[in-house]
């Protein structure tokens, strides 16, 4: 089992996948729907027996395969996988069959073709799973930018309002990130011994200057990426226009890899400038939480009210990434998966809402709870589980982010705990404005919405609900992956947990 090559099939089923759907007629729209969907399933049960051949007690780095690809700059097909990596990759399998179902009839209204649209969402995948699985830097780099090519695809030709002015941001502001990043990647195989593997980087010192203005150049990648304050203003604009589906994966997963790149990346390879960076990172994380959660208050477009949610988010990512505690790490991993699954289902749920009266204005609703009650029980649970209420599976990330930041910065943790209270403000009163309250009158005259849930849309939430619930009371088949990972990735920043304060050693401890 573990000799078989996963992550390289892995990585490239959906590309095969996408050429499949790609040649199909246009007229036959609905083959292409299913044979996408089907595609996108076995690609999940291939995921499914890959986390079963991974050994949570193993080696740090597993199903480890390297082809010769450039032998001049030493770089290579390489892909391995820790427990960080492996939850990504799930995360990805899980949410795009999800996303194929409930997007059965997103492209129907464009006059775009339609097998180009769920082939659009499988070279998604392809890319998405590439970019985490990827162990050589060159490699990484270039998942990193093509990803940008489908999601500006999607969200261009097959978005809403304002598609193409966000699609367009969206690609440029990326783009300046992945140049920061090609001069950082350049200055790495000078100083770093010719070599873009990871292994081998990881052991090399560099000059302290040096490592400080590499590590930044990786950081201002991710920090777009994910994106931090202040480089957010594309994601508001490109969650708004992009279709629910994409933009589930947009902040559910691609996000992400801004967090993911830190982790592997830039405090693995440069410590030194990790710990000297991380003040400033943990004040743009702080600044992120509290900034966005005041401007989601302030939506009346509920994609935008989302997409604001996400950067607050990441914000408590960042400060368990830079808080360098076991505690804190593991939180923030873990709420990379758990945010990526509630938001990924909030989306969605917007979306159907959306798709029913054709506008994403929260003021177009009032009351829509009054004849979609499923529905808006639905969008109720997954704003909950977005404002990390106990029992869902964000509430357990965002307390073993603010417990292991309490150890070694007591401010922090408590300012960003005001990001819970802001969360609940925005959220309830989004659920108000478009479920609650008094019935819009105009929805009478929608007929779409009086029709609840379709069976089609309860097979895509109720997976979620279900993973959301499970990993809420039982998260410890998740965090068995991800410990190791994330103590290894603490031991590369030279950093240690607090040592616990007891009854008899607290005295000399204050002292």
């Amino acid at each position: 089992m573990q000799d078989f090559p996963y992550l390289s099939v892995l990585t490239g089923l959906p590309l095969l996948g996408a050429l499949v759907v790609w040649c199909l007629p246009k007229a036959k729209p609905e083959l292409a729907k299913v044979v996408a969907l089907a595609w996108s399933l076995v690609v999940f049960v291939l995921s499914v027996v890959m986390w079963v051949a991974f050994s949570a007690g193993g080696e740090r780095f597993q199903l480890r395969e390297s082809y010769q690809w450039i032998p001049t700059w030493d770089a290579r097909f390489t892909f391995a996988v820790d427990g960080i990596a492996l939850v990504m990759l799930m995360l990805i399998t899980v949410l795009v069959p999800l996303v194929i179902l409930a997007s059965w009839h997103d492209a129907d209204k464009s006059r775009r073709s339609i097998p180009t649209y769920f082939a659009l969402l499988l070279v998604l995948e392809c890319t998405m799973i590439g970019v985490f699985a990827a162990a050589d830097v060159f490699l990484f780099y270039v998942f990193f930018e093509v990803m940008l090519v489908p999601m500006y695809f999607l969200i261009g030709s097959f978005g809403g309002h304002q598609r193409q002015y966000a699609a367009v941001k969206f690609f440029l502001y990326s783009l300046v990130g992945g140049l920061f990043m090609l001069a950082a990647v350049i200055g790495l195989w000078v100083v770093g011994g010719h070599t873009f593997d990871w292994a081998a980087l990881t052991s090399s010192e560099f000059a302290t200057n040096t490592g400080r203005w590499l590590f930044l150049g990786f950081f201002l990648a991710f920090a777009i990426k994910a994106p931090f304050f202040p480089f957010h203003t594309w994601l508001p604009d490109a969650g708004g226009a992009a279709p629910a589906g994409a933009a589930a994966l947009l902040v559910g997963v691609l996000d992400k890899v801004g967090t993911f790149g830190i982790l592997r990346y830039c405090l693995p390879l440069f410590p030194e400038a990790s710990r000297w960076f991380a003040p400033w990172a943990i004040a743009l994380a702080v600044i992120g939480i509290i900034y966005a959660a005041l401007l989601a208050i302030g939506q009346n477009d509920l994609k935008r009210l989302v997409s604001y949610t996400s950067i607050a988010h990441f914000g408590f990512i960042g400060v368990g990434i830079f808080a360098f505690t076991t505690q804190a790490g593991t939180g923030a991993v873990l709420y990379m998966l758990n945010h990526g699954l509630a938001t990924g289902l909030l989306f969605l749920v917007v979306g159907m809402l959306v798709a029913r009266r054709d506008s994403s204005n929260i003021r177009d609703f009032g009351g829509a709870g009054k004849l979609v009650p499923v529905l808006a029980g639905v969008l109720f649970f997954a704003g909950l589980a977005s404002l990390a209420l106990p029992g869902t599976a964000p509430f357990v990330s965002e307390f073993l982010v603010l417990i292991g930041t309490f150890t070694v910065n007591k401010p922090v943790a408590v300012i960003a705990t005001l990001g819970i209270i802001l969360a609940a403000a925005y959220v309830l009163w989004m659920v108000q404005r478009t479920t609650q309250g008094n019935l819009n009158p105009a929805l009478l005259d929608e007929p779409r919405m009086r029709r609840d849930l379709s069976v089609r849309e309860k097979v895509v939430v109720a997976p979620l609900i279900l993973l959301i619930l499970f990993l809420g009371f039982y998260p410890k088949p998740v965090t068995d992956v991800i410990n190791p990972a994330v103590q290894a990735t603490m031991q590369d920043v030279g950093k240690s947990d607090p040592a616990p304060i007891s009854g008899t050693t607290t005295e000399a401890a204050v002292k």
